[in-house]
């Protein structure tokens, strides 16, 4: 099978935000809001480029090929993340025990789950300012910022600290779901 001779793959900025390429780390600014990452790999680099960054890989193999396209999709989520943010939406079910939700700092708190006495708590291990968690009436939790591992991350802290053990899920399905994870 043919070499490809050249992999390149194109980011282009959103209006207003800067890219700045320091070494191994990538910085993306908006609107005094920033987001850096650490790309580091000895056959595949990144240089700046019209308008905006380039991933570029010279006789890749099919690692490297892979190696180029994760780090674009990396890219395109940080400039999507500052253009316009991502959202997490999570909804709290249960069916006899009212549960009681609380955002503590960076601590989830949840009371009275399954009738619990010992609150469970999830870790929330952003600052506010990078990930924001809000939580509308009494059962939908909406969790906000710019980048998207960081809210995937508290989300799926907050849903596995809700996880039901030692009993038939398709009985006990109290919890805390994931309902949409649009942007």
């Amino acid at each position: 099978m043919p070499r490809v001779a050249i992999v390149s793959h194109s980011i282009t900025m959103a209006d207003g935000m800067g890219a700045s390429i320091d070494g191994n780390t990538v910085t993306l600014t908006k609107d005094g809001n920033s987001l850096s990452r650490e790309f580091n790999h000895n056959s595949v680099s990144l240089r700046q480029n019209d308008g905006g960054v380039e991933v570029y890989c010279k006789l890749p193999r099919r690692s490297e090929k892979a190696i180029a396209g994760t780090w674009a999709a990396h890219l395109r989520n940080m400039v999507k993340g500052l253009d316009e943010g991502f959202e997490y939406r999570l909804k709290a079910v249960f069916s006899h025990f009212p549960m009681t939700l609380k955002v503590e700092g960076n601590k989830f708190t949840i009371t009275n789950m399954l009738g619990e006495k010992v609150p469970r708590v999830a870790k929330l291990p952003w600052t506010p300012s990078e990930v924001q968690v809000k939580i509308e009436g009494k059962s939908d939790i909406i969790i906000t910022g710019a980048d998207r591992e960081k809210v995937g991350q508290s989300a799926a802290n907050i849903e596995k600290a809700c996880k039901v053990k030692k009993r038939d899920p398709r009985v006990f399905q109290d919890g805390i779901y994931i309902t949409s994870k649009g942007a």
